[in-house]
């Protein structure tokens, strides 16, 4: 069972049991991805994979994390979540494929993202320092850098 079922449960139905399968821990990301969307926007962030969501993201954890906030529950399944929506936008906006390995303990944690140009990001993790550190680890300024135009430096 992935993790994203496991954090949340799996729907069920009347009709007959489908054969149990493993998803894989990509499919767990986008699940998640698409969870987190649908529970920022019920709860008034706009999530919409643009770069001006990640300032909603920001304000989510701005609010959501002292000891009442939402992220003082549940906190391991919602930054995953929070981080897939990340990689997912970055994808969006630059194109690109999640790296997971499925055999790894920390799997989860270690998801990256290597975009179209090459760069690897592992927005998971940065989720984490963001909750940790607070806005000087902002994920608009994370996912902007990545699309910035910043001159090179002649020495």
């Amino acid at each position: 069972m992935g993790l994203f079922q496991k954090l949340f449960g799996k729907k069920t139905s009347d009709s007959a049991p489908e054969p149990q399968t493993t998803p894989t821990l990509e499919q767990d990301i986008l699940s998640a991805a698409e969870w987190v969307v649908t529970a920022l926007n019920t709860s008034g962030y706009k999530a919409d994979y643009t770069l001006e969501s990640m300032k909603e993201v920001d304000r989510f954890f701005d609010e959501q994390s002292g000891p009442d906030g939402i992220l003082s529950r549940n906190r391991g399944q919602i930054l995953f979540a929070l981080g897939s929506y990340v990689g997912q936008t970055a994808i969006k906006l630059h194109g690109g494929n999640w790296i997971t390995d499925d055999s790894s303990p920390e799997g989860e944690i270690n998801a990256s993202v290597k975009l179209s140009d090459g760069t690897l990001i592992w927005p998971i993790i940065r989720c984490m320092k963001r909750y940790q550190a607070g806005n000087e680890e902002s994920l608009f300024a994370y996912l902007y850098a990545l699309s910035a135009d910043i001159p090179t430096l002649k020495l």
